[in-house]
């Protein structure tokens, strides 16, 4: 088992048992050992064998008890009683944003509402606004907040698809006569949520290796099976298509599966305007086995990268000979927004430090929340001047690093920061965020952001829609002015890599480059696990089209200062 299972089965925990009314630290406990499980970088399997889940900090007794309870059955017994107490339906309408476990139950009680689709009755019959606390404005958010849910249908988040897909692939590599495996479909071309899970397997037996699969732990069952190929439905919800292929074909089944079908197709004209058809185009590329590049070259273009085949204009760009040197992971040389324990992280500084110079980083920027946010644990202005204190210092120790004094400072509602300009002055690198008044209407927050943007302290704006992907939609802003105010001002955008997040988004990531906008990607990290969520950013930037030079954290750390110092 995972760690974000057990630790799903703590956060549901918790939310069962404030939708009971149980006790408050008795929630906010498992809501922290949720928090802590999930971001923890050794798996929890190997620390429980080990003995050591009471020495994990923030972990005690009761909570490691129950952790190897989960371990030992598959599942906690107090847990699994709570879910036959409640309708599952509750937990849905929990977790719809502005109703938590507390309106969750006022529904309930007051109108019968134990499911999602009961909810939205009830909404456009207008009853919820009978209920105490709700309103007009509330039935209308319920009606979107389904319907966008309803819109996502099965997909998962690219993090969750990636996972899985992992697994499996290291399991059929095993399996006798495969050659070869690789993941397809949105997959590969790195796309933010996942429909299907893809895979394609190059092997001398197909129906060999289906039966295998088949076998698989999260298996449930098939759903379809075909000479070469099967579906499967997994316990995690989501739907895996698994092809296998003589390995002289694996590049074309690996292609057509990759896609976008818009891609392929534009590709299908290509070859019947040449009077060719693709497979019979590729039969005499070099060599026994279809490569991929096969495919292209046989069109007279280069190989185009997963992430750009949507036909978005990257065959003309392969036609003309421009298409981007896309970004690399490898070429990312820090993280320049990032928290401790000094605000709501799990991790010391010391800790993410270490971690950030063992991924052969050159830099990274402490950027704990200011003041007013103090769900999360907002820092005084006496205690950032405390911890700028405290980097200073710890930066005579390194020759090859550098730490940057920093903060994620609140964009208020009603313009403005939460830190006096003074203090922003004196300080290496400023994020300013969105963390409160979500619900502004398009002219206040535009304008509210601007103030931020045309800030001649702030540095980068943070996650800039404040979108949470599948579960909360974007501010309503006016990107355009937005866009237009930061290339006047070099005010950088981020792309916030965390993989619920992915804001900026490709698409806005690629006007932000067309607008001549520099843009930082990073992992707004809380624990040390979380530092490794850069690829999910990268994969952003690469769907933009962005090269190194769009992006300030590939410069060295010489070149960042002077850049910084001179915007």
């Amino acid at each position: 088992m995972r760690n974000v299972e057990v630790a799903w089965i703590f956060r549901e925990l918790a939310d069962l048992m404030e939708l009971k009314g149980a006790d408050y630290f008795k929630i906010r406990a498992y809501r922290n050992a949720a928090r802590i499980l999930s971001g923890l970088d050794k798996p929890l399997v190997e620390i429980w064998k080990e003995g050591g889940l009471t020495k994990v900090p923030g972990i005690g007794r009761n909570i490691a008890a129950k952790v190897s309870e989960i371990l030992t059955t598959g599942g906690l017994k107090k847990h699994e009683e709570l879910l036959q107490e409640f309708p599952p339906g509750l937990l849905e309408i929990m977790s719809l944003p502005g109703i938590g476990p507390k309106k969750a139950a006022l529904l309930r009680e007051g109108l019968g509402v134990t499911g999602l689709g009961e909810l939205a009755r009830a909404a456009r019959e207008k009853r919820v606004r009978t209920l105490p606390g709700m309103g007009s404005k509330t039935e209308s958010e319920i009606i979107r907040n389904i319907e966008m849910r309803e819109n996502r249908g099965d997909r998962v988040l690219l993090v969750s698809a990636g996972d899985l897909a992992e697994e499996f692939i290291e399991y059929i590599k095993r399996i006798p006569g495969v050659s070869g495996v690789e993941a397809g479909g949105s997959l590969r071309r790195r796309r933010e949520t996942v429909g299907d899970i893809d895979l394609v397997a190059a092997g001398s037996d197909p129906q060999s290796v289906l039966d295998a699969v088949a076998g698989h732990p999260r298996v449930r069952k098939m759903l379809e099976s075909s000479p070469g190929r099967a579906r499967f439905y997994t316990n995690w919800g989501v739907v895996v298509d698994l092809e296998v292929a003589p390995e002289e074909i694996f590049g074309l089944a690996l292609f057509r599966s990759t896609g976008s079908r818009a891609h392929y197709q534009r590709l299908q004209r290509i070859f019947t305007e040449r009077g060719l058809k693709l497979d019979e185009a590729i039969k005499d590329g070099p060599g026994a086995a279809i490569q991929e590049q096969d495919i292209y070259a046989s069109l007279g273009l280069p190989w185009i990268p997963p992430e750009l085949r949507e036909d978005r204009g990257e065959v003309e760009a392969a036609l003309e000979n421009r298409l981007p040197h896309l970004l690399e992971t490898a070429d990312i040389k820090g993280d320049l927004h990032l928290h401790t324990n000094w605000s709501d992280g799990i991790n010391t500084i010391e800790q993410m430090v270490q971690r950030a110079r063992a991924k052969g980083y050159q830099y990274v920027a402490v950027t704990d929340h200011s003041r007013s946010l103090k769900i999360a644990g907002g820092l005084s202005l006496e205690r950032l001047r405390e911890q700028h204190e405290q980097i200073r210092k710890m930066n005579d120790e390194f020759e090859d690093f550098r730490i940057f004094t920093g903060i994620e400072v609140d964009i208020l509602p009603r313009g403005g920061l939460d830190c006096p300009d003074e203090i922003l002055e004196e300080t290496d690198l400023v994020v300013a965020s969105v963390h409160s008044a979500f619900k502004q209407d398009r002219g206040t927050m535009t304008n509210r952001i601007l103030s931020a943007v045309e800030n001649k302290n702030v540095d980068i704006i943070g996650h800039l829609t404040g979108r949470l992907i599948s579960k909360r939609e974007g501010y309503d802003l006016d990107l355009d002015r937005v866009f237009e105010a930061a290339a006047d001002c070099g005010t950088i955008l981020e792309i916030n890599a965390s993989p619920d997040r992915l804001d900026l988004n490709d698409l806005n990531a690629r006007r932000a480059r067309e607008k001549g906008i520099k843009v930082a990607i990073n992992t707004d990290a809380h624990d040390l696990k979380r530092l490794d969520e850069m690829r999910y950013g990268v994969s952003v930037a690469r769907r933009a089209w962005l090269e190194p030079d769009d992006v300030v954290n590939t410069m060295p750390v010489g070149e960042l200062i002077k850049y910084l110092r001179r915007r």
